[in-house]
């Protein structure tokens, strides 16, 4: 049998690495023809797609904003990518490349299995905006993934959205995966024996919608009740309307109130120096990456009780929901773990058989290979 041709669909360079490296040295190890395309494919992330046996391919594509000709003309390129390079299945991930990557897949004919990784800020209704961008994005789901093969879900609560509003039938295929899965070799447990110093962590982008501001209060008032405890903070400041401020982290830092680290690329090294992760989030979430990381590191979890998030969390056992945007929600359970050190090292090694049972990247890969090798 010849060898099979797949094209995966990135909104930036580097996800093609941090979210989905294993899975394409898993294709080319079972024998695939990976071609990786991403906008603005820097010097370092190309070499490191070619590393894993794929060949990179830079595209023009706008990974936020409306231009109707620009993005017309995406379309067109990842048509024109298709046919040069005889693609068997197209496989992308993250909304842009699912709208513009399903409409050139289709123009061609050629079988597209898509991924959806979470809504985002589009589908949390918090705004007018937000608002008129769902209705948008709707459209453009319902019309570009209509003939998708199989369209996979993190969580099955967007699967529920979508039915609800009608982007897409009960007849469409669907499947499930539990996120991007996590590297448990990579990701390594430690298991934790706190003292009456406790720290907790988030890693996220330094956004509103991802808690960030919740827990900064959070920060102050339980600094100021427990001077020992450290708040960790880790991420790169944003150009997003509901960015926040640099000056605000900064004056937080110089106050001993949370340690900022700013951009960080050992993640794994934070979590296990760290007791517990926090992630307020009411953004819309496929299944946050950084979850299942900390789950891996044996940290406990405290998250909200929304959509993608509550997935990583055995309430009680591993870790607490919490309502969205609500303080006190918040400190409830982190001044748990500040009066309770002890349970951090149990509800951590929960953690990491969650991970061990769901999230482990293996698993995940070998669901996704299957299903596309189904299709072919």
């Amino acid at each position: 049998m010849s060898q099979k041709r797949i094209l995966i669909i990135a909104s930036y360079d580097g996800s093609l690495i941090r979210f989905r490296g294993d899975f394409i040295a898993s294709l080319v190890k079972d024998g695939f023809e990976v071609f990786a395309a991403a906008p603005d494919f820097s010097k370092k992330y190309r070499k490191m797609v070619s590393d894993l046996g794929a060949t990179p391919i830079e595209i023009n594509l706008q990974r936020t904003g409306l231009n109707p000709i620009k993005d017309l003309k995406s379309i067109l390129e990842l048509n024109s990518i298709i046919k040069k390079n005889n693609i068997d299945i197209v496989f992308p991930y993250t909304v842009k490349p699912v709208i513009y990557g399903s409409f050139a897949a289709n123009m061609s004919k050629t079988p597209v299995i898509s991924l959806i990784t979470g809504l985002g800020y589009a589908f949390t209704g918090l705004s007018k905006k937000a608002r008129l961008l769902q209705r948008f994005n709707e459209t453009l789901y319902k019309l570009s993934i209509r003939k998708n093969k199989v369209i996979v879900f993190q969580n099955r609560d967007d699967y529920q959205l979508f039915l609800d509003r009608k982007v897409i039938s009960k007849k469409q295929k669907v499947d499930f995966v539990s996120g991007s899965g996590v590297n448990l070799d990579e990701f390594n447990f430690k298991e934790k024996n706190p003292t009456d110093k406790v720290s907790f962590l988030l890693v996220a982008r330094l956004i509103e919608e991802k808690g960030i501001a919740l827990y900064m209060e959070a920060a102050k008032i339980l600094k100021a009740k427990y001077p020992k405890t450290e708040f960790h903070l880790i991420g790169s400041t944003e150009t997003s309307p509901s960015a926040i401020s640099e000056n605000e982290l900064n004056e937080l830092h110089e106050k001993n109130i949370i340690v900022f680290h700013g951009k960080q690329s050992n993640i794994d090294e934070h979590l296990n120096k760290r007791d517990i992760f926090v992630l307020p989030s009411y953004y819309r979430e496929g299944l946050p990456r950084t979850t299942l990381e900390a789950c891996a590191c044996g940290n406990p979890i405290i998250t909200t009780d929304s959509v993608g998030c509550r997935e990583s969390v055995k309430e009680g056992i591993n870790g607490f929901l919490i309502e969205p945007q609500n303080l006190e929600a918040l400190i409830e359970p982190m001044e748990f773990f500040i009066n309770n050190p002890e349970k951090i090292k149990e509800m951590g090694i929960n953690s990491r058989k969650y991970a061990e049972e769901r999230f482990d990247v293996n698993i995940i890969n070998n669901d996704l290979i299957d299903i596309i090798n189904k299709e072919l």
